[in-house]
């Protein structure tokens, strides 16, 4: 549950945009449209096989931070 502390004499605008800000630091959006299409795992794991040899290709086999 997200909890917004409201100062006395604040307006709605700004207790809603603290609230919208909070909303979006929690992730739930992008955690539901995550959850929303159902990708196969042989397609997970192309995936991240098609990034290691980007990744690989792009810094010559150095360490990625």
């Amino acid at each position: 549950m997200i909890v917004v502390q409201i100062k006395e004499g604040e307006s709605i605008e700004k207790a809603l945009k603290k609230y919208k800000k909070k909303f979006e630091k929690t992730g739930v959006v992008k955690e539901l449209r995550k959850r929303s299409a159902f990708i196969k795992p042989c397609i997970v794991k192309r995936q991240t096989r098609l990034k290691a040899v980007y990744v690989e290709a792009t810094y010559g086999g150095e360490q990625a931070l």
